[in-house]
């Protein structure tokens, strides 16, 4: 029985290989991917350059942007606040941000920033391809502060009513870094370092700024439909993502805090019970959860944190009652990891 088992295990390895080399080819595929089940790593493997012009290829202790994966870090930040006692999710914006000057001041509440509920005015709207080769990103195309970001482009007009309609928007997650720091008197750097970079022992991780050198960081690409090429990311400046998407890491580091967020030593799980609440949109706090997920005939909850700036792609996929977890981090725009993540699945869960 033992040595059938070993036979089948194998045989499923080398078809998720085939089935990754394949993707990788078809693709174009730079980054790195891990896919863990229960705990045990049973794949970790990099593909293509870290950096196009010198040839580096990409490693799998490579850093990585992460995009809007720093969204789950926040939210569980707040979360923690929430255990403590020290937030109310049902308390509005002015009450951990007196001197906020933005219509959802009294109206606004934390669980709407954190469920892309808020209504306020959506910072990046009118944002595609085309505008962006024409007019650059102007909210990062110049340093700001935090409180900067807050003020100019996080404190627009209410454009409806709040609770009411999913619109996922960066603003709520900046105002959200603000109530943290707010709330601790420490920096949103300060607090990922004492929650979670330290105690997980999470060495390749931190926040991204545009003067500061990292070592083992993934240029970033991206794809240009209009040219059929790739090219190296427009000029901009990280850190005015902050809390909604300014984060570096590697898939190592990753599963630390993924891990320990599905074994509950970050938040209790009545707490986790919140924060993977399906609502509008299919997003819970920071994230979005699928139930009722049909993999290979069988029905299973599917908690996923995608992220994208231009080149830099990111993709933490969960299956919470297989344990399996995949992350993926690539420094180009060529694939949808989406898709690749749901095909990835019916490959590994039987």
């Amino acid at each position: 029985m033992l040595f059938t088992q070993t036979l089948d295990l194998s045989a499923q390895a080398k078809k998720v290989d085939l089935f990754i080399d394949s993707f990788v080819r078809k693709n174009n595929f730079n980054g790195t991917i891990l896919i863990s089940k229960n705990g045990k790593v049973n794949y970790k493997k990099s593909f293509g350059l870290a950096n196009f012009q010198f040839k580096v290829p990409n490693r799998v202790n490579t850093r990585y942007k992460i995009a809007s994966i720093t969204k789950a870090f926040t939210s569980v930040l707040i979360l923690q606040l929430y255990e403590q006692g020290r937030i109310d999710l049902n308390k509005t914006i002015s009450t951990y941000l007196p001197d906020y000057k933005g219509e959802a001041a009294n109206k606004v509440k934390i669980v709407q920033l954190l469920t892309a509920t808020s209504g306020i005015y959506n910072m990046d709207a009118g944002t595609t391809m085309e505008s962006v080769l024409k007019n650059g990103l102007p909210q990062y195309q110049k340093p700001y502060t935090a409180d900067e970001m807050l003020t100019k482009f996080c404190s627009g007009a209410l454009i409806r009513e709040p609770g009411k309609e999913f619109d996922y928007n960066n603003a709520d997650f900046i105002i959200l870094g603000k109530i943290i720091e707010k709330i601790s008197g420490k920096t949103f750097q300060e607090n990922l370092a004492e929650k979670f970079l330290k105690p997980l022992g999470m060495k390749n991780s931190g926040m991204l700024v545009q003067q500061n050198v990292i070592d083992e960081l993934a240029d970033t690409y991206f794809y240009r439909d209009d040219i059929k090429a790739l090219v190296n990311d427009l000029p901009v400046y990280i850190e005015n993502w902050y809390a909604s998407g300014a984060m570096y890491s590697t898939v190592d580091d990753l599963l630390k805090f993924s891990d320990a967020l599905f074994s509950k030593k970050l938040l209790k799980q009545s707490t986790l019970d919140l924060m993977f609440t399906s609502g509008l949109g299919e997003y819970g706090y920071g994230l979005w959860v699928y139930k009722d997920y049909k993999i290979n005939g069988k029905l299973y909850t599917i908690v996923k944190r995608p992220g994208s700036i231009m080149g830099a792609q990111a993709m933490l996929f969960h299956i919470l009652e297989d344990g399996a977890t995949i992350l993926m981090l690539s420094n180009t725009g060529t694939a949808s990891l989406d898709d690749f993540s749901a095909d990835m699945a019916k490959q590994i869960v039987h």
